[in-house]
């Protein structure tokens, strides 16, 4: 868990040293990262927010171009959102029937469903921005057999705002001063910021239970 977090707060560095390595590879690397972390119920650990914003700013850098680095990841995000549908719509809550699971966990998928009921269509936009319910939102709206064309919709919409949005925040922001010279505190920043709408809803569900 500390070499993750590492490996999160210096995540530029670590980008740098892998396209000095592997050259334009890396954006295939970077394409199954965030097509996993969207796309695969079990690898909502992998970085989103922090990956695009640093790859924004390798691009400020010019190491990496910005514009295949949206294209590219706009694609991965709405082919994961996709891939993630469909298992939730063939495989269902089956698999979320352990209280106490690591990663198929059951409270991970209430959450999420609470969510969705709330905010119905547009939580596909919003969940893009939320760690862990980022990654289940797409599975729910399988197993709630969410009408494809809508749900297609919403989820090329999304990608696109949430790769670019980033992404861009990194190039135009990333190579300041101030950022470049404090990232980690940035990427910390962003990571925290991220994960506080999810802890706030999981914390009002458990106390509503409670009440």
């Amino acid at each position: 868990m500390t070499e993750l977090l590492q490996i999160l707060l210096h995540i530029d560095v670590y980008l740098e040293t892998l396209f000095t390595q592997i050259g334009s590879w890396i954006y295939v690397v970077l394409f199954i990262i965030v097509f996993s972390e969207t796309g695969l119920v079990i690898a909502p650990f992998l970085p989103g927010d922090s990956l695009l914003f640093a790859v924004g700013a390798l691009s400020s850098r010019e190491f990496i171009c910005p514009w295949i680095s949206f294209v590219t990841l706009s694609i991965a995000a709405t082919l994961g959102n996709t891939v993630n549908y469909h298992i939730g719509k063939f495989v269902g809550p089956k698999v979320f029937s352990k209280e106490k699971s690591i990663f198929f966990n059951k409270k991970h998928l209430q959450t999420t469903a609470s969510f969705y009921e709330k905010h119905g269509s547009k939580t596909i936009v919003i969940a893009r921005f939320l760690p862990i319910i980022r990654t289940f939102a797409p599975f729910v709206a399988g197993i709630g057999k969410m009408k494809y064309f809508k749900f297609q919709t919403y989820n090329i919409i999304s990608s696109i705002i949430w790769s670019g949005s980033f992404i861009w925040a990194g190039y135009f922001f990333g190579n300041l001063p101030i950022v470049k010279n404090n990232f980690s505190l940035f990427i910390l920043a962003i990571i925290v910021l991220s994960f506080m709408p999810t802890l706030i809803k999981a914390i009002s569900m458990k106390r509503s239970k409670k009440g």
